[in-house]
């Protein structure tokens, strides 16, 4: 018996897959930082590199996968751009990569080698919040907060393209 796959579902499944793995990977950093504060602030630097790989490897390709295949099937389904599901949804894909691109790789630049510096500074001691520089404590809790505002973001997507509101 012979696949019967179409291109569409092809798309489809390629959509999909790029929102679990690349966007995925973007709801595991909410939960890296904590942990890592917690077990030991030595920890912070495989973070920061860890958030870099993911957003630069992960994400990034999948906003480009999620916006080339659902460009493919707007034109194959005969969807309108106009729906509130469509428009949101791509609103919400470009704001994802504009976090990305202007807050979250750059921040994670800048605190890799503040927190190397510190550890450096502090040799052997272990170090407490109290030891983090200002700069980074504040730019710490500026990826949590944006954290969860790409979370809640993410979810109002899926919520947007599984339920298309305003079809009917």
């Amino acid at each position: 018996m012979p696949l019967a796959v179409t291109n569409y579902d092809f798309s489809l499944f390629l959509h999909v897959t790029a929102v679990v793995v690349g966007f995925g990977s973007a709801f595991s950093e909410s939960v890296m930082f904590p942990v890592a504060m917690k077990v030991s602030l030595r920890h912070l630097p495989y973070i920061h590199r860890m958030q870099l790989t993911l957003n630069q490897f992960f994400v990034l390709p999948a906003v480009v996968l999620v916006a080339a295949t659902g460009i493919y099937q707007m034109d194959e389904g005969h969807w309108d751009y106009g729906d509130l599901w469509v428009s949101a949804t791509i609103t919400i894909l470009v704001l994802v990569a504009l976090i990305n691109v202007f807050f979250f790789i750059p921040t994670d630049r800048k605190l890799l080698p503040i927190i190397q510096q510190t550890l450096a500074d502090a040799g052997d001691r272990e170090l407490t919040l109290d030891d983090l520089p200002p700069t980074y404590q504040r730019w710490g809790r500026a990826e949590s907060v944006m954290g969860a505002v790409m979370g809640i973001l993410l979810v109002a997507a899926i919520f947007f393209m599984t339920t298309k509101p305003g079809l009917g």
